[in-house]
């Protein structure tokens, strides 16, 4: 791994997954945690590191992290949600009656 790897880290004082690169926060994916439920209300990746893939980098950590937690997931963020769309096996943690996962 080098310095222009990014990372994700779950930043739980600011309720959000942060993408790092270069020791700079990229973007990131802000939160809600509910019991065992963790909302995603709205994800953004910085102009200057756009178009460089971090937002799916970003997005699937992000779940892949909800699914380890065994936590329910419901994506009120768009790009979370497209995301979710194109990668349906995260559909599985999603709630069945959730309509914001309808394509």
């Amino acid at each position: 791994m080098t310095g222009r790897d990014p990372v994700v880290v779950d930043n739980v004082k600011e309720r959000r997954y942060e993408i790092l690169v270069e020791r700079q926060v990229a973007g990131a994916a802000v939160y809600r945690r509910t019991g065992s439920t963790v909302a995603f209300l709205h994800t953004v990746i910085d102009p200057e590191w756009e178009g460089r893939g971090l937002g799916a980098i970003l997005a699937r950590r992000a779940l892949d992290a909800a699914r380890e937690q065994g936590a329910a997931v419901l994506p009120f963020c768009p790009f979370i949600r497209e995301y979710i769309q194109r990668h349906p096996d995260y559909l599985a943690w999603c709630p069945p009656s959730d309509e914001r996962t309808s394509s």
